[in-house]
């Protein structure tokens, strides 16, 4: 069955990875993302650029796009977000904000949004991305990983939630990302062990995929390369 797909910052290097994934098992993908054009193109895909996800009238617009163009949402993989490192005495209290909107409220507005469409689906799946910082977060870390704890619990919240509506709901908690911007973040670290977005994008898949519907709530850490 050709399912329709979004996956949010699906211009970034982990959403492309994700886009093109679910794009070779033949679903039908939507990418929707806050910069204007994506890194490099996706043949048969639907690409909406320039969308603040943390605007709610925004958001709806993309997803009735998403609607009229694959017949409905089965799936929604939030992948946007965004990290900063620092620590609280030299740091800004605007990046609470910020990293509380890019990572948390984006997820929640756009699901929020798609819940009637992902219920409709009868075989719904949502999945987001967490942080394995979150669970037990160091120096400098604190914006970050306290948004992306938020992430967690909406997970687990919102799984209890759509309870028999046959919607799962789940998170990956990765660990690095071997991305170009954490290499250029960190040229000195060994790259060899961190899990690189092909692997974050088969266990999103699965979790999307019928075999996985018995999972649900489930924060599944992702520590090894690939």
């Amino acid at each position: 069955m050709t399912r329709s797909v979004i996956v949010t910052g699906g211009f970034g290097a982990l959403g492309t990875a994700v886009a093109e994934a679910f794009s070779r098992a033949g679903d039908k993908v939507a990418r929707i993302d806050f910069a204007t054009a994506p890194r490099a193109p996706l043949p048969g895909a639907l690409d909406l650029g320039g969308v603040d996800l943390t605007d709610a009238a925004a958001t709806a617009a993309a997803l009735d796009k998403v609607a009229a163009a694959h017949g409905g949402i089965d799936v929604l993989a939030n992948i946007a977000g965004g990290f900063v490192w620092e620590t609280l005495e030299g740091g800004s209290i605007d990046s609470w904000a910020r990293m509380q909107a890019m990572n948390l409220t984006s997820a929640v507005t756009i699901t929020r949004l798609a819940l009637k469409a992902l219920i409709a689906s009868g075989e719904g799946r949502i999945v987001n991305i967490g942080a394995g910082a979150a669970l037990k977060a160091s120096a400098g870390m604190g914006a970050y990983t306290a948004s992306k704890a938020g992430v967690h619990r909406f997970t687990e919240a919102l799984a209890e939630e759509l309870t028999g509506k046959g919607v799962t709901v789940n998170a990956v908690l990765p660990s690095i990302i071997d991305t170009p911007t954490n290499r250029a973040d960190m040229p000195d670290a060994d790259f060899s062990g961190w899990v690189t977005p092909a692997a974050v994008a088969d266990v999103i898949l699965f979790l999307a995929s019928s075999g996985a519907r018995a999972i649900t709530g489930a924060l599944i850490p992702l520590t090894r390369g690939g």
